[in-house]
């Protein structure tokens, strides 16, 4: 057994987690060894690291006597066999394409036990967390893309009964749907049920490049952008925080909005709030170009639409870019044009043309120069896996700042408050002064009435730092 503690200087919550040896869970029965390539969206560079994710659960008087390793630990097992390309290890072929060599090897599993309640996390119930890297533990060997386990599952348990659930997947296999879909499987399987209620669908075909490739957008997200100024998030002093959006600050923000654009969806507003804060908070050239990637959900947009259980990624980066000081002096329905524009490019064949992108061009990174990357994970359903313990009291990303370059993606996150508000947590890291500036932008948005800019007071809303 490993043991190390940690503690947040927000709750100064201390607690010692014990871990075992890590394992490898392999599949219940034989499943078969064969290459399976993925497809031209899934290994573009800007995917080929490992996400994680977290799920709290409570204690449930139902599963008195059932310890949830065990229970978990097995229906992964089970999982495998359907989900049987999970249990792999992913190799590069010629062209830099990628393909899992479906060997059955496995998943890397860690049991653990930590001495600390749920309550005990009080609201510190949304990133950043207090002791990520102890509920997450990083097997040292197991975090890169090729050669690697694709999944590493942590399983805490609690000492008030409850648990959590920690998970690391390599982007490359899956996007949020996809996740969401294995991790439902095994809740599924977990509480008595056979076979999964979604059969899971490989046919990454179905986003392959065509024969004779053409790309027939401008696709700007892939530019190459000249790092001109050093401009990238320093990695030192980066601060952390949570922000909660409830009704009351949406609505707040909702009354920047002109009107012939109020029929914005409140991914919409929020995405153009939080681009225009920003961008007035990190203070860039105010001649050079900013922009704000919008991850867009592709799923239905496709003709026909993907099959009910593709666990691919499916998703596109459109972008929207605009010189700095016309989006920091522009009202608000400047930036909420922009972003509206750029979500509606994504169509079938915008998704077709980037895939034939990514084999012309050797599968480039988006653009990370002076961008900002958002994902709404609202309708993901993370909090809704149920292992028999019932919904998660959180569920979804684990860290703000993911990715290969960190600091400049944010999750939207489904949250309901100690007032009982549903609302939307979104994680932002930022570097100390640039997070100061910023809580002071959003602070000024949300006020009623508009608060003077020279007066620096501390927003109320924060729910979380580190």
């Amino acid at each position: 057994m490993s043991s190390s503690s940690s503690s947040s200087s927000l709750t100064s919550l201390k607690f010692t987690v014990k871990r075992r040896e890590p394992e490898l869970v392999s599949p219940a029965r034989p499943t078969p060894h064969e290459f399976k390539y993925l497809s031209d969206i899934d290994d573009q560079e800007g995917l080929r690291f490992q996400i994680p994710v977290i799920q709290f659960y409570r204690n449930e008087l139902a599963m008195k006597g059932q310890d949830p390793v065990k229970v978990i630990r097995k229906a992964i097992a089970e999982t495998l066999v359907f989900y049987y390309p999970f249990a792999g290890r992913l190799r590069e072929g010629s062209g830099r394409k990628l393909m899992v060599e479906c060997t059955g090897e496995g998943v890397v599993f860690i049991e653990a036990d930590a001495d600390v309640r749920l309550e005990e996390f009080g609201d510190a119930l949304q990133p950043p967390f207090p002791c990520l890297e102890e509920l997450l533990y990083d097997v040292p060997g197991s975090g890169g893309v090729l050669g690697c386990p694709l999944l590493l599952i942590q399983v805490t348990r609690l000492m008030c009964g409850g648990f959590i659930f920690a998970l690391r997947l390599n982007h490359t296999m899956s996007d949020a749907a996809g996740l969401v879909q294995f991790m439902s499987a095994v809740g599924e399987i977990a509480r008595g049920v056979r076979v999964p209620s979604v059969p899971p669908v490989w046919e990454r075909e179905l986003l392959s490049a065509r024969d004779a490739p053409r790309v027939t957008f401008l696709h700007r997200e892939y530019d190459e952008v000249p790092d001109t100024k050093g401009t990238l998030i320093p990695l030192d002093d980066m601060a952390h925080r949570s922000f909660f959006f409830g009704p009351a600050e949406v609505a707040a923000l909702r009354k920047h909005v002109p009107p012939h654009l109020q029929s914005c969806s409140t991914f919409e507003v929020l995405t153009a709030c939080l681009w225009r804060c920003r961008t007035i908070a990190i203070q860039p050239d105010p001649e050079e170009d900013v922009r704000v990637i919008c991850i867009v959900n592709a799923r239905a947009k496709f003709e026909p639409p993907l099959p009910a259980g593709y666990y691919g990624n499916a998703f596109a980066f459109p972008v929207a870019i605009s010189p700095a000081a016309k989006l920091c002096y522009n009202p608000l329905g400047y930036a909420l044009d922009l972003v509206k524009k750029a979500k509606a490019e994504v169509t079938d064949e915008y998704m077709r043309s980037l895939a034939d992108l990514m084999v012309m061009k050797g599968r480039p990174h988006f653009a990370v120069v002076r961008a900002y990357l958002v994902s709404d994970l609202v309708h993901a359903g993370f909090g809704e896996v149920d292992f028999g313990w019932g919904n998660a009291v959180y569920g979804g990303a684990a860290k703000g700042g993911v990715g290969a370059i960190p600091g400049v993606a944010s999750f939207y996150i489904p949250f309901r408050n100690h007032k009982g508000e549903d609302g939307i947590v979104v994680p932002v890291c930022l570097p100390g002064p640039a997070m100061e500036r910023f809580v002071m932008e959003i602070e000024s948005m949300i006020r009623e009435p508009p608060m003077d800019r020279s007066q620096n007071t501390k927003a109320t809303f924060i729910v979380s730092a580190l």
